[in-house]
Formats: C-alpha cells, structure tokens, sequence
C-alpha cells in the first residue's frame, strides 16, 4: 500500500494494519459458515452468516485477543443459532405475512450447476427509533411456485435506521433455479 493511498491516508497506517487480521477472519469465518457441511443442522436447515461491518469511527482493540479462531468460530455459530430458535419461536405464532414484510427484502445470488447449497441475501431495514428483534421466514420456490425449502433468520438488535444483512442457505435447492421470498416477517 503507497503512502497516498485513501486507506492510509484516512485511517492511518497502524489502523489499517491492525483492521487487516480483523477483515480477514470475518472472511474467514464467513466462507467457513457457507461452506461447512459438518454443522450440527440437519440436511435441508440453513446456516446463516451475518454480515457485521464496523461503523466509520470505530476502531480494532490496540490489545490481541486471548481467543482462537475456532472459540470464535464457536461464539458465532452459537449465537447465530439462537437468533434463529427464537425467530423460530416468534414465528409460530405469527398469523399471516408479519408486521414486518415492508421493512425487509431478499435477492438471490447466482446459480452454479455445482453448487451445495442455495443462497439468498436478506436486508433488514429498522425504521424504528429503537433496537429490534426480526425474525424472517425466507422461501426457495422453483419456476412453477412450489416451495423447495423455508429458512428461518432471527435478526438481534438490528439497529434503529440500519440496514443490516445475512445469507439465508439451502441445501434441498442446491443446484435449482429457485427464487427467494419472504414469506413471515415479525419485529418485536
């Protein structure tokens, strides 16, 4: 990186230096998430993998964490995993689409004839003034309307006026041109 580059210039060497070991493990673990067929959900269930972007003024600890990549891997997994129990829970009682379907959307992401699993992006918009709680209920459904799969995200604490991401994943739509919806929406 030359000394006029806009990262160097706005976030100063050292900064850059330390954020770089942070990036990549977000990628890391990402990638590791989409990826990994030894998850502890049965076939068919998604993994999701949020994605987390620091606000501008935040900066990486000065100090290096005691923790390894795979307690990491472990604390995320597990929270991911709650946040979709309780959407789960908070869904069940939901009757019709959810108060909710306006604030979120879902695009597709290409289809390779190889690929293992069938992903979707979904945005979460909070026009709220407080934190919420979003659980989303996210369809596969191929060209004649039959629903292939449903995935199941639970959204913490998305922030007020944010817009915040995951991947909702399928494995029984691998390999299927399908289309994403959003079927259940629900903020608390």
């Amino acid at each position: 990186m030359n000394q006029s580059s806009p990262l160097r210039r706005n976030l100063g060497g050292r900064t850059a230096r330390r954020l770089t070991p942070v990036l990549l493990a977000a990628v890391i673990v990402a990638g590791t998430a989409a990826c990994d067929g030894s998850g502890t959900s049965s076939p068919g269930t998604a993994r999701n993998v949020r994605t987390v972007s620091p606000e501008p003024d935040q900066s990486a600890s000065a100090s290096a964490s005691a923790r390894t990549q795979r307690d990491f891997e472990a604390s995320v997994s597990a929270a991911v995993e709650r946040n979709r129990q309780q959407a789960v829970k908070q869904l069940a009682g939901v009757k019709g689409h959810g108060n909710a379907v306006a604030d979120v959307s879902v695009t597709g992401q290409p289809v390779e004839p190889s690929e293992q699993f069938r992903s979707a992006l979904v945005r979460v918009t909070n026009p709220t003034k407080k934190p919420a709680f979003y659980a989303v209920r996210v369809e596969f459904v191929d060209a004649s309307g039959k629903v292939l799969d449903s995935v199941v995200l639970g959204f913490a604490d998305a922030p007020p006026g944010k817009t915040v991401s995951e991947h909702a994943n399928s494995r029984k739509a691998a390999g299927v041109k399908t289309f994403p919806r959003i079927a259940q929406a629900e903020r608390s």
